[in-house]
């Protein structure tokens, strides 16, 4: 009758010893990895912390830039990344309307060989 009070303890699985091989093959440990979860960047989850990232402000609203012209080469070369890649809405705080116009004005400019298309590697 002892028996049947006394429960028995699962076995524990034997740890795995040195991993090895390519991440790939490497057990992940659930969502977070094998450490558990990331932080939530620098000001820990939540974003709370003691920096915080400005709202940003697209800036031909706010210096009341209707058009944009294709000729001019400084301007749009601010929103065209080094690869020759038009910069997207979300780095550089364009508004959706005047990223569309930008857009446009940087494919003509790359069309009459003002801006170049890609550059070489």
């Amino acid at each position: 009758m002892s028996d049947e009070n006394q429960v028995k303890a699962p076995e524990a699985p034997a740890a795995p010893a040195a991993q090895s091989g390519p991440p790939s093959e490497r057990p992940s440990g659930g969502p977070g990895g094998p450490r558990g979860p990331r932080p939530g960047g620098p000001g820990g989850p939540g974003g709370r912390g003691k920096f915080f990232r400005r709202k940003k402000v697209c800036k031909f609203c706010t210096e009341k830039i209707d058009a944009i012209p294709y000729r001019d080469v400084r301007l749009l070369q601010g929103f065209v990344a080094e690869r020759g890649k038009i910069v997207p809405r979300r780095l550089t705080g364009v508004c959706t309307t005047h990223q569309r116009r930008l857009t446009r004005a940087i494919k003509q400019a790359r069309n009459i060989a003002l801006l170049p298309f890609a550059t070489r590697h």
